[in-house]
């Protein structure tokens, strides 16, 4: 099972505990990944989250995959690995889970509608360079003629200058800049730290 300062690399089955494994340790393990995620989930605004995955956050995503679904066969676990692998950091970029939340479900379908091209407007920016925007849903195009989706995948591409003002303690803002909503936020010392642990 990988620890959670093995940061990079892609995760193969012998990184995956078996369902039996699992069930036995899913509260310690899950304990341990909400832990870990604190620091990790940035609320944008009222209505939108990232998190930032990595490699111990989507080890998880990819267990409990299993554990719902009850995959046990060995082209099933690739499968599911196939689909998660490529949200884990690749040691020059952060990768982000965008999820943007309107409990009411008129209001929205509504705001959906107006916010659409918002995922190619999310960016982040290290203090004194230029900011990054978003590289979104690499995977599959999430949005139609009438909106954007509920769930983005984005990819930020940090220069080595940006990553190693990251890594030496620079204040990192994050933020949209999009005309239905425009939001930024400084992450805390807490927040850069855990995710400097992202860059090589």
């Amino acid at each position: 099972m990988g620890s959670d300062s093995v940061q990079h690399g892609r995760l193969t089955r012998a990184d995956l505990m078996s369902l039996e494994q699992y069930s036995t340790t899913r509260k310690e393990f899950r304990g341990r990944v909400l832990d870990h995620k604190r620091n990790r989930l940035i609320a944008i605004g009222p209505n939108v989250t990232w998190a930032f995955e990595d490699r111990l956050t989507i080890q998880y995503q990819v267990q409990e995959m299993l554990r719902v679904e009850r995959i046990f066969e060995a082209a099933g676990i690739q499968d599911e690995l196939d689909a998660y692998n490529p949200l884990i950091p690749d040691g020059s970029n952060w990768k982000v889970t965008f999820l943007i939340e309107f409990p009411d479900p008129e209001e929205r379908k509504q705001r959906l509608a107006v916010m659409k091209g918002i995922e190619d407007r999310c960016w982040v920016q290290v203090e004194g360079l230029e900011r990054s925007f978003a590289i979104a849903d690499e995977d599959l195009e999430r949005e139609n003629e009438e909106k954007t989706s509920s769930v983005h995948f984005l990819r930020f591409e940090l220069s080595a200058e940006m990553a190693s003002k990251v890594k030496s303690g620079s204040p990192v803002k994050v933020g949209i800049d999009h005309p239905q909503y425009n939001f930024e936020v400084q992450l805390s010392s807490a927040q850069r730290d855990s995710l400097a642990r992202d860059l090589a």
